[in-house]
């Protein structure tokens, strides 16, 4: 680790988890980020307040200096243009009017049974689109909240679903932008066949399929715990999907847009465009990673397959880009398709687009400061220091359970999974080689821990989205996910520890 971060010492992680704790304590979401971006780069200039000031407000610029960070924000800007195009189209009536009629076919499942199976059908929604975690959690808040909050679900519970079945999903089904990024960490480290590493670690992977699989048990069984009880018992007695206060990432007006009068509610005048967004995602990854991809694969594997052909050029693919183009596709779709259908004339459409634009304008915001103190925990080397500081003095028994706290705290602290993996990875392995710990599962603490932290994380992208999509206070989406997430990587920490101990 570099000497200039080494000084920085136990404050390095005193900016995010401060901010952390003050937005979960105050709900001042915005206030407690910009309060951890200032303290950190107050620790950096050394106290002194003036230089601390400026370097925050230059933070929070140069958060555009990153194409990926512009083209992320563009892609949560321009979802609230999706959102509104597809409600004034009478697309988001229509999917409810279909589900009611499938609901009453079932006309010997109770009121509850009804809630259990759409709740069901939502989760197997975002465990389908696997292909990227914003899209998948983005798909199942937008097109299922209606329906929740028809059936009187807490939006805090669309929020946890949504979350919960996108990167769990994203990290086990590798064949994604994740997948190509740790393939790639581990091609560099040395392993000629990353993808047969990678699947050799999938059945350690303790913390994804926990949470995955404790949603559809929480649903059938309806024992729900913490703060989510909570939830769940203020709607059913007070019909109330949110908290008094609460305050949603998304605006009623967008939410409650109504259709254009005289239109038919059609439901494909929903999926058309959503599918679309889905289905572009993996092609744009494909698309954009595929020249340099083929270069890379073309050193060391003269006949490749069509499979390793496709995994290279996504691993090299970018996300970003993808996201951003798959939204823009599916907005000319939805253009297209309800131009054709006399449903909006272009003028409208175009005004619904900056309408929708400029109702996301707060989550633009918070994905900036999200980004600025992601910035500033590099800045002072937050996760190299965690690291760092239990690596000397580790027993190979021990290797991957301190490997998997370690990166939960990490990605916890900076809200990124991307970052922990790259930090992580390569200290893990050659830490597991040396000291004679069992690789697999050290790959996979680390990989379990990125997304358990990120999961948890309220400065984590994928669930600002969730409780974007969701509609649901940020911060209450936060605290009654939480301890579902503890539960589940506390079971991970467990299991670690014993087979570690097993060898």
């Amino acid at each position: 680790m570099e000497d200039h971060a080494v000084s920085y010492g136990f404050l390095s992680i005193l900016p995010p988890v401060i901010a952390i704790i003050i937005a979960i304590w105050r709900k001042q979401v915005y206030l407690s980020l910009l309060f951890g971006i200032w303290l950190g780069w107050m620790i950096i200039s050394n106290g002194h307040m003036w230089t601390s000031i400026m370097s925050t407000v230059e933070a929070l610029v140069n958060v555009f200096q990153d194409p990926g960070n512009t083209r992320t924000i563009m892609f949560s800007a321009l979802v609230g243009a999706l959102i509104l195009l597809v409600q004034k189209s009478g697309g988001v009536l229509g999917f409810v009017k279909m589900m009611d009629k499938m609901l009453d076919k079932l006309e010997n499942r109770s009121p509850k049974g009804k809630r259990k199976l759409i709740q069901l059908m939502a989760w197997a929604t975002g465990v389908i689109i696997f292909v990227e975690t914003s899209i998948s959690s983005l798909t199942v808040g937008t097109i299922f909240r209606p329906v929740f909050d028809k059936l009187k679900i807490p939006r805090e519970k669309l929020a946890y679903i949504a979350d919960s079945s996108s990167a769990p999903t994203s990290i086990l089904i590798p064949l994604n932008a994740w997948g190509a990024f740790i393939m790639g960490q581990l091609f560099l480290i040395g392993f000629s066949n990353p993808l047969t590493v990678l699947f050799k670690s999938m059945i350690y992977n303790f913390y994804p399929l926990f949470a995955l699989i404790m949603v559809p048990v929480l649903i059938i069984t309806g024992k729900d715990f913490g703060p989510m009880l909570k939830a769940e018992r203020r709607t059913k007695r007070t019909g109330k999907l949110m908290n008094d206060n609460a305050k949603p990432l998304v605006s009623d007006e967008l939410i409650k847009a109504k259709p254009i009068k005289g239109v038919k509610h059609k439901a494909y005048n929903m999926f058309i465009p959503i599918l679309t967004m889905v289905a572009m995602m993996p092609f744009m990854l494909a698309y954009t990673g595929w020249d340099k991809g083929q270069e890379v694969l073309a050193e060391y594997e003269k006949a490749p397959t069509v499979l390793n052909k496709f995994l290279f050029a996504m691993e090299n693919g970018s996300g970003s880009t993808s996201v951003l183009m798959a939204v823009i596709i599916s907005l000319v779709v939805a253009f297209i398709l309800y131009r054709f259908q006399k449903i909006l004339k272009t003028k409208d459409m175009v005004d619904y687009t900056l309408k929708g634009i400029s109702e996301l304008m707060p989550l633009a915001l918070l994905m900036m400061m999200a980004f600025a103190i992601s910035a500033v925990t590099r800045e002072l080397h937050t996760g190299e220091y965690v690291a760092d500081i239990t690596k000397n003095w580790l027993s190979p028994a021990y290797v991957p359970f301190i490997i998997f706290v370690i990166s939960s705290f990490i990605a916890f602290s900076t809200g990124t999974s991307w970052g922990t993996f790259g930090i992580m990875i390569p200290i893990a392995v050659p830490m597991a080689q040396a000291m004679g710990a069992d690789i697999y599962l050290t790959i996979a603490a680390a990989l379990g821990g990125g997304v358990f932290g990120d999961h948890s994380s309220p400065i984590s992208d994928t669930t600002i989205i969730s409780s974007m999509a969701s509609a649901s206070d940020h911060i209450d989406h936060v605290k009654t996910q939480l301890p579902y997430a503890l539960t589940a990587g506390s079971l991970a920490a467990l299991m670690y520890l014993i087979l570690g101990i097993m060898g």
